[in-house]
Parts: C-alpha cells; structure tokens; sequence
C-alpha cells in the first residue's frame, strides 16, 4: 500500500520523523511530498535543501523499517498529487486538539474531492509532541538552539548556511 505524507518539511524535526517512522508500519511505500508555497516568507531551507535533506535522512529508516521512500515535491491540490502518485491513504500527524480540529475540515474537503482516499492520523508520541515547525524556524532564526527538536543532519545543513 502507498501512503502520502505532505508538508513544507521546514524544517524536518523529530517530530515528523516520529509520524513517518510509524507511518512505515502501514504502507509499503511512504510518499513524503514537499509542498511548492511559492507566498512562504523567508523559509529557514530553500525547497532544494529540504528535498536533499529528506533524501538523507530517510535512507537509513527506509532500509531499517523495509519501507520504500519517495521524497516529490509537489504545488496545487494535494489530492491530486496523492493520486498521482498512486497513493490510498492520506497520513497526517496530530500534535494537540488544535490540530485535530483543523485536519478533520481538510478531511472533510478531501473526501467531497477524493472519495477513494483515506486519511489516517497518527497522533505524536508524548516526547515529541509539543515540537512545531514553525516554532523551531522561529528559535533558529533568533539564534536559538534547536537540537533537541531536528535530527542531526539538518543542523549541519543549518550550520554550513
């Protein structure tokens, strides 16, 4: 089975490394989409990087979990892009109710345009739970450290900046 799993990835944190490690228990092949938001105000890693990143850290869970890994990038709908790709479920990670409330609007959109696709939330484990993408950006930018929140490999991309 193929899942998809979209978001900006800016940047990658253990947190969606939390949801794409458990997400490999369910599908064979984990299409991780980068969304193209050309509006995004002064991302923390150009698109490019984050796909390389992506690319890097996630050979070592593929071989370690034997899920196949696709790393796309993808702009429009993200239904579409689903199905381009072949995908049945939708995998979204729920930090809090915040989250929650706003993924089942999403859900509800997406069934009306994709009925044959299926979301399914995997809640974040308790230790990495209270980590944002956002947040982090906001910490690096201010030159805060963000170690314990993102694998090693995209600090080395933030220090070599």
């Amino acid at each position: 089975m193929v899942g998809f799993y979209p978001g900006s990835f800016d940047p990658l944190t253990n947190g969606h490394l939390d949801v794409i490690e458990r997400a490999c228990k369910l599908v064979d092949t984990l299409v991780v989409a980068v969304g193209i938001n050309p509006g995004k105000k002064n991302p923390l890693f150009v698109h490019e990087d984050r796909l390389q990143i992506l690319d890097q850290v996630l050979g070592p869970v593929g071989k370690r979990t034997d899920t196949e890994f696709k790393i796309v990038d993808f702009s429009g709908l993200m239904v579409n892009a689903a199905r381009e790709h072949g995908a049945k479920l939708i995998i979204r990670g729920l930090r809090d109710t915040t989250d929650y409330n706003y993924e089942m609007q999403m859900v509800g959109m997406n069934a009306q345009m994709a009925p044959d696709l299926q979301t399914v939330f995997l809640p974040s484990s308790p230790p990495v739970r209270h980590i944002s993408a956002t947040l982090v950006r906001q910490i690096a930018e201010m030159g805060g450290d963000i170690s314990a929140f993102v694998p090693q490999i995209v600090l080395k991309a933030l220090n070599s900046k």
